[in-house]
This record gives C-alpha cells, sequence and structure tokens, in this order.
C-alpha cells in the first residue's frame, strides 16, 4: 500500500534511513551518502510537514519511502533533458529508499510504478530524478525501468561535496 506519510511514519523513514547509512559504512552498499548530513530525521520531518513524503507499506510496516514533487533541484539546469517541458508538466522523485533489512522484495521497483501513476493522474508526462554516479543498484533499477541517464553533474549536493549526480529521464502516457 502507499499513502501519504504522517508524522507517525517519522521514526520508521529515520530508521530506513539509518540501516542505510549503516549498510555504508560496513562497505555493505555504495550510495553515497554521509551520514548526519543527508538523509537525516530532519529531512524525513521536514517532507512530511510539507506534504510530499510517501511511503510503501506492508502488513503495517513502512519499507519504502520517497520524497515526490514538483521541485527540481538547481542542479538539474546543468543536465541535458531530452524534453524540454513546462515546469507545470514535470514530476520529480526524490530520495528513493528501500529498508535494506526487509530483503530485495521488488519495493523500490514498485514505488516508482506507483510515482509513474501519480504522474499519469496529475497530467504530468515528464519525469525527472537523480541519483549518486556511485549508487549502482539504483542506476540498473532506472535504466531497468526505461529512465535515459541525460547527464552526469560534478556538484555539492544535499551538502555532500565531490557528488557526481546522474540526472535521469522519462516521459510516460
Amino acid at each position: 500500500m502507499f499513502r501519504k506519510a504522517e508524522p507517525r511514519d517519522l521514526d520508521a523513514i529515520a530508521a530506513i534511513y539509518d540501516h542505510i547509512h549503516d549498510n555504508e559504512e560496513a562497505g555493505k552498499t555504495t550510495i553515497g551518502w554521509i551520514r548526519s548530513i543527508y538523509p537525516t530525521r530532519a529531512t524525513a520531518q521536514s517532507s512530511i510537514e510539507i506534504g510530499d513524503m510517501y511511503v510503501e507499506e506492508v502488513e503495517g510496516v513502512v519499507v519504502a519511502a520517497a520524497k515526490i514533487n514538483q521541485e527540481q533541484v538547481p542542479e538539474y539546469a546543468n543536465a541535458q533533458w531530452q524534453w524540454e517541458a513546462p515546469e507545470e508538466k514535470i514530476l520529480v522523485l526524490h530520495t528513493l529508499v528501500v529498508d535494506p533489512e526487509k530483503g530485495r522484495g521488488g519495493y523500490g521497483k514498485a514505488f516508482v510504478a506507483f510515482y509513474e501513476d501519480m504522474a499519469r493522474n496529475m497530467g504530468c508526462p515528464y519525469l525527472r530524478m537523480d541519483t549518486n554516479v556511485r549508487n549502482t543498484i539504483a542506476r540498473q533499477l532506472y535504466q531497468g525501468l526505461g529512465y535515459a541517464e541525460v547527464g552526469i553533474v560534478d556538484c555539492q549536493f544535499n551538502g555532500i561535496p565531490g557528488v557526481q549526480l546522474v540526472c535521469l529521464e522519462k516521459k510516460v502516457n
């Protein structure tokens, strides 16, 4: 089940962030995030308060979360987008996280499908997102779902220096 996140989901989302940071620090995965810089509990709390955080819940347990809105980060201006789309027709997926402790249950793929359905329902056929060049798992997932990598932007991103930000795009009907 997918739904808008509520304040009661904050602990679960923050725990997913912690699990991802734990795995990165242990060398089990490479995302490119840094604990206490991004993402943090405050990151999730702000998105919940704004109303653009969504969760995927399975049997009452939050297994994934992401921020979905129409805000394109400034770094996107440096990408070579395939389509010149009006801003009101673009939907952006930010910080998709899947709890690594829940195994490989297809939750990321399902979340992206939810995002695409939301875009169709909103009349936003142009989808954009980003990931760190080091996050090969996410890059493979997005490529397999039909997203094109349209550029890699060198930047400081979400407070993390030296990021190579991969910008991705897809158009849906």
